[in-house]
């Protein structure tokens, strides 16, 4: 066996007040301890390989052991796996809250930057999102209620989502996910999150670290599908396309050397990734990252496979066309 290949990645599970204890379509066959559980991290630093030679190591470990190797060119650190995806379960509101940019972060110690974007799974009739301000609402308003205390998840500007929808959530937006979804998040792989309100939880808030980096206006919102039907979502930080293999047919993603490590991650059914001569499967809720020293790997399905392909397109990658919808 190579000495890398496609890893199968175990999923990490977070508890966390707002979670679920049903982690239907993805896992429902979790048993939920005392506390909810929020987030299924899918690519984290302690998540473990599941499958071949490296099984039991962390994909933390094997960035820094492998960098370029696995990580590929088009990441900013060579040690470091670029991309978290999570799956998120909320059953009640988030905090309001906003993430520094990749500018913040130069400028503040120990931190990094983290644009996000959610692919909605699930979604029942009234789940919404708020992403930035409202109409009519200045800054200096919001400023003034977070100091204050006041629930400023009145002043965000809210937006009804449902499954298949992908939205896009640029560092500096002031947001916050409401209860009722199931999300499939791709994040700059940071946690670095600034509360502003948290609906008088004992959680500690960071309103002048939030405020600080907070932008008025950013684009976030619901994305625009293009004219290529697999293409959910391309930015400078991340691209997401999504397949449905079926019967005998076979998905070949090939071309010259990836600009970075793909995830797979399955949404429905089960699939076949191969590459470099290693095989591996991949069903409901499974992340797998293809190495980027492996330029070619094929997916077929087991009857049939809906999946997303996760990666860090190349250097120069726009932000994506939106809509407040």
């Amino acid at each position: 066996m190579p000495d890398l290949y496609p890893l199968l990645l175990l999923p990490e599970f977070k508890e966390r007040v707002w979670g679920a204890r049903d982690l239907a379509p993805l896992y429902p066959n979790y048993k939920v301890g005392a506390e909810p559980i929020g987030e299924v991290w899918l690519t984290g630093d302690e998540c473990r390989v599941a499958n071949g030679r490296v099984t039991g190591q962390t994909l933390g470990v094997l960035a820094a052991r492998y960098g370029r190797e696995l990580v590929g060119e088009g990441p900013p650190d060579s040690e470091r796996f670029p991309l978290l995806v999570k799956v998120l379960f909320p059953r009640e509101k988030l905090s309001v809250q906003v993430h520094p940019t990749d500018e913040d972060a130069r400028r503040g110690a120990g931190v990094r930057g983290k644009s996000e974007c959610w692919y909605v799974l699930a979604a029942e009739k009234d789940a919404q999102l708020g992403l930035g301000l409202k109409p009519g609402t200045a800054r200096a308003d919001f400023e003034t209620a977070a100091r204050h205390g006041d629930p400023t998840d009145q002043l965000l500007h809210w937006i009804h989502i449902q499954p298949g929808e992908m939205l896009y959530n640029p560092a500096g937006t002031v947001h916050c996910i409401g209860p009722g979804s199931v999300l499939l998040e791709v994040q700059q792989h940071s946690d670095t999150t600034y509360r502003l309100h948290d609906y008088g939880r004992a959680r500690e808030l960071h309103v002048e670290q939030g405020l600080q980096v907070m932008r008025e206006r950013t684009g976030a919102g619901k994305v625009t599908r293009g004219s290529e039907k697999t293409m959910l979502l391309v930015s400078p930080h991340f691209g997401v396309y999504k397949f449905l293999v079926e019967g005998e047919s076979v998905q070949r993603h090939a071309g010259s050397r990836p600009s970075s490590a793909r995830v797979v991650v399955g949404l429905e059914g089960c699939g076949v990734v191969a590459a470099g001569g290693v095989e591996a499967s991949v069903t409901t809720g499974d992340a797998l990252v293809v190495p980027a020293s492996l330029e070619e790997f094929t997916v077929r399905p087991q009857w049939r496979f809906e999946y997303l392909c996760i990666a860090v397109p190349p250097r120069g990658a726009p932000h994506p066309p939106t809509s407040r919808d």
